[in-house]
């Protein structure tokens, strides 16, 4: 890969991986850490991740616990995940707090499947963005004399198979999910 492609390479990657990132947080009917990423807990004023003030565990495929290193903390993390979009309403014994995660039904699975296609579609485009400046700066840099012709055409088919393999990754991370989703 020629260093003229590398750094569109570098944020196709970034595209990718918040992709990757954004499908951890889809509820898929089994107990996943990562719907806890985006709630935060008052932890002596300030807003803290409850991953910093807890351990979080997987208990069963369907059941995530959550025991504060603080006992004092408990009532602020319910509070905090009742408030959050997690939608699960979390169950509170004294020590530590259970979330039981429903299996989703076939309706809510259709519709999940369909968010994960829209969040690929989503990346996909950026990952075409990323291609279409690429070949803005090819194009400028020809027109500006600074890469000859066959250089410019070398370096839009290399950025073509760049697009191509990151697009492929993608529908592939969507795919992986969907299954995860039907999976009863």
């Amino acid at each position: 890969m020629s260093e003229a492609t590398k750094k569109y390479s570098d944020k196709m990657s970034g595209a990718v991986d918040h992709l990757v990132k954004e499908l951890k947080a889809v509820r898929a009917g089994r107990a996943n850490p990562a719907v806890l990423d985006k709630v935060t807990v008052d932890y002596y004023g300030s807003p803290t991740p409850i991953q910093q003030v807890a351990a979080v565990a997987v208990a069963e495929a369907r059941v995530l616990t959550i025991q504060p290193w603080d006992a004092s903390l408990l009532h602020a993390i319910e509070k905090a995940i009742q408030c959050s979009d997690v939608g699960i309403n979390p169950i509170d014994d004294g020590r530590m707090i259970r979330l039981v995660f429903p299996a989703p039904t076939e309706e809510r699975r259709k519709a999940l499947t369909k968010d994960v296609q829209k969040m690929g579609e989503e990346a996909k485009v950026a990952v075409r963005n990323v291609r279409r400046d690429a070949m803005d700066k090819f194009k400028a840099q020809k027109k500006a004399n600074e890469i000859t012709e066959d250089d410019q055409k070398n370096l839009e088919d290399e950025m073509q198979k760049v697009t191509d393999k990151f697009v492929k990754e993608v529908d592939k991370v969507c795919e992986e999910k969907i299954k995860e989703i039907m999976e009863i």
